[in-house]
């Protein structure tokens, strides 16, 4: 059955197991059937403590890597269904910013050569070419042209995640996947990148997956919160709703880790 027209990302009864074999085979459950959907141009927030399988969920999403059991569907299309070919052209549509903007940008490469690896593992070339496309991926965050003849390690690491923020944007997709992306940086800086991040979803209605285990950025960025423990799906609702009245214990504790707001 197809998706609704508004609904982007639907995960059904994702799971995923690990077999070890030094002691004989046992398997471990690193996610337990969990469900969700995202709308279009909405925000849903992934949280919990570290080890609750958030980003083992994200990478099933962009199969990264490959679920145990469960459905995944993207605008309607059944991505594990996907042939290598198909799921290339549909990965255009879906990308990642990962939490570690020094780990994340090849140390070797200049930003130039960096926001053009997309087009070319894609073999897409940009309407109005490659020169200016690059410049405009640059102004879209807030970095100017001159960046684009340094390497990595010339940049701050609130300018190194606009980087990847950049390069994550270049085929135009429709959905990113941040996975902590602002954990390794100072809280400034951090709430520049989360602010640069709420204004490009206005801009170019996109559609965010949010992982995090701060409670506040999440009350700030998301429409709806998901609570992962231990890899089960313990509490799903609209923000707001959840962060003020949360059900589960669990919910509790993670708000009361971290409860101050979100400064803008």
């Amino acid at each position: 059955m197809l998706s609704e027209p508004d609904i982007l990302v639907e995960a059904t009864e994702l799971v995923k197991e690990y077999t070890r074999h030094d002691s004989g085979p046992t398997k471990t459950r690193v996610v337990d059937r969990v469900s969700f959907t995202i709308r279009r141009g909405e925000t849903l927030g992934l949280v919990g403590e570290s080890g609750s399988g958030k980003s083992t969920v994200a990478r099933m999403l962009l199969r990264l890597i490959e679920p145990t059991a469960g459905s995944i569907r993207f605008a309607g299309q059944d991505v594990l269904a996907t042939t290598p070919r198909e799921l290339r052209a549909l990965r255009r549509h879906m990308q990642i910013v990962f939490q570690d903007p020094y780990a994340a940008l090849n140390p070797r490469m200049r930003v130039r050569q960096i926001l053009a690896e997309p087009f070319a593992i894609h073999k897409r070339q940009p309407e109005q070419g490659i020169a200016a496309r690059l410049h405009e991926m640059l102004a879209t965050v807030g970095l100017e042209p001159s960046a684009l003849n340094r390497y990595p390690h010339e940049f701050s690491g609130g300018q190194r995640q606009r980087i990847n923020i950049a390069r994550a944007l270049a085929l135009r997709p429709e959905f990113l996947i941040l996975d902590e992306p602002v954990s390794a940086l100072d809280v400034s800086v951090g709430a520049q990148v989360i602010n640069l991040l709420r204004e490009l979803q206005l801009t170019y209605n996109l559609t965010y997956l949010f992982i995090s285990h701060s409670m506040p950025l999440v009350r700030y960025l998301c429409d709806q919160v998901a609570v992962l423990q231990k890899g089960r799906l313990v509490e799903l609702g609209p923000t707001l709703e959840l962060c003020d009245h949360p059900r589960e214990p669990y919910t509790q504790e993670l708000i009361a880790a971290t409860p101050h707001r979100f400064d803008e």
